[in-house]
């Protein structure tokens, strides 16, 4: 079946000028999603937007393709701000609109979060920047310091707006929209409409269209079930030996869980990781990546990581815990079936918290382990190790200098080599286990691009 019946190319929105047009398809992006379709052409006609749309649907496109248009690099001012609940969100937002705005030079995107310190941020602002991305927190905190100036926004995102009200960001959002100018636009997405969302709604968006995408297509690509267990974890061991996913994702609800059911992972022989509060944002980012390219297979996460980890391909996805709430739930299960993927989502649950889980057996069916057929020999293992250079962008590295210094310097096969990543300081290759120690022992003696890094592999 064609997945494109009814969708509409973005050549058919006329504002959309042809080098645009020509980086999207470099992208991949051809059709317009149904958030996509409902969203842009209101948005570049300047009217406030309601949106409910949930993960995966492709809002960031939505609200970030009419954001660059509108963009003018002569004026070397924030005119776009966008406000996400975390750092990992406001990250994969910035990724997403430093590929489109490739199309149109020097357009600079500065993100704004915790756990980077003040001054860096600063520096970089006070060189200038076309669209800001932010968590609240931070955002006040360089609007107390006055590093931040905001009279020029033309445009406010606001981006899974009901996560940031579950953190509590109310009142911060207000404030923040006290230092934007009253005319601004202001497009406000999330996957729910409590009713916090509709009296923020009220407050800040001036007689918005209301857009609810159709999610019943999207909730029939997740495979919902439920288990109930009395043995969380050996109900877990059946599952990964039943459905020998490729990735893995579980959910807990604590830090301490998390690690936990880790460690209980590696000691079976499966390659696993955990994401959660209490790690830095460089070693979340490191647990991101080593997961994202196959060389840990199973991410263990507390809910830090079910709201903007855009991660292609995860198969199946378990709640170890059950979530507090429906809501947590959503966007939990949302992590998988993403794009024009299908997926699988399992939660545990014992017998005293049937009644906790009545939202999700009411949604999903419940399946009996018994019925399961099970590999008692499988092991989550990967193949590859994840080397990590201390140099990247800001270094002027590519993918395209380290791919040749490993295949014409160092000699390694091309089909050896896996993902590459490359973040502000750092690059992060996948390679297989079986040229690691050759690669870690060729880079001590050999440059790439001139220059000598030091290499380690990420545990």
């Amino acid at each position: 079946m064609d997945i494109h019946i009814n969708m509409k190319t973005f050549d058919t929105i006329k504002k959309i000028p042809k080098s645009l047009l020509d980086t999207l398809a470099s992208l991949g992006f051809t059709h317009m999603t149904p958030i996509q379709q409902d969203a842009i052409a209101p948005i570049l006609d300047g009217k406030d937007i309601l949106a409910q749309s949930k993960t995966g649907s492709g809002k960031t496109l939505a609200f970030g393709l009419p954001s660059i248009l509108r963009i003018e690099i002569e004026k070397n001012k924030p005119q776009i701000l966008i406000v996400a609940p975390t750092r990992e969100l406001s990250d994969q937002i910035a990724a997403v609109l430093r590929k489109l705005a490739a199309y149109k030079a020097n357009l600079k995107i500065i993100t704004l979060y915790g756990g980077v310190p003040l001054r860096a941020q600063a520096e970089s602002l006070a060189k200038g920047a076309h669209i800001i991305i932010g968590t609240p927190g931070r955002l006040l905190d360089h609007l107390g310091k006055k590093t931040l100036a905001l009279e020029s926004i033309q445009t406010l995102v606001l981006d899974e707006a009901d996560r940031m009200l579950d953190m509590g960001f109310y009142d911060d959002i207000i404030k923040i929209n006290a230092h934007l100018p009253p005319s601004k636009q202001t497009l406000l997405f999330s996957a729910t409409f409590p009713q916090k969302i509709e009296k923020l709604a009220k407050t800040l968006l001036k007689e918005p269209l209301t857009l609810k995408v159709d999610t019943l297509q999207e909730s029939a690509k997740i495979d919902e079930i439920v288990y109930e267990t009395s043995d969380k974890f050996k109900t877990l061991t059946t599952l990964i030996r039943s459905y020998k996913p490729e990735s893995l994702l579980i959910f807990c609800n604590t830090k301490a869980q998390a690690i936990s059911l880790t460690d209980a992972l590696h000691h079976q022989g499966h390659s696993a990781i955990d994401i959660h509060g209490d790690l830095e944002q460089k070693e979340r980012n490191e647990s991101v990546i080593v997961f994202s390219n196959g060389s840990k297979r199973i991410l263990v996460a507390t809910d830090v990581a079910s709201r903007g980890l855009d991660i292609k391909g995860i198969e199946l996805i378990i709640n170890y815990d059950l979530p507090f709430d429906k809501e947590v739930y959503t966007h939990r299960i949302g992590r998988t079936g993403r794009a024009d993927a299908t997926g699988t989502a399992i939660s545990l649950y014992t017998p005293k918290e049937s009644a906790k889980c009545a939202y999700i057996t009411s949604l999903a069916r419940t399946a009996d382990i018994k019925e399961l057929h099970v590999d008692t020999t499988f092991k989550m293992t990967s193949e590859y190790d994840t080397l990590c250079i201390n140099g990247g962008k800001k270094n002027k590295l590519r993918a395209a200098d380290i791919l040749g210094t490993l295949c014409k310097e160092i000699g390694i096969e091309p089909a050896m080599i896996g993902k590459i990543n490359i973040t502000d300081t750092k690059s992060y290759i996948a390679l297989h286990h079986l040229i690691t120690d050759k690669v870690l022992k060729a880079l001590k003696e050999t440059k790439i691009k001139k220059k000598k890094y030091t290499a380690w592999i990420v545990r």
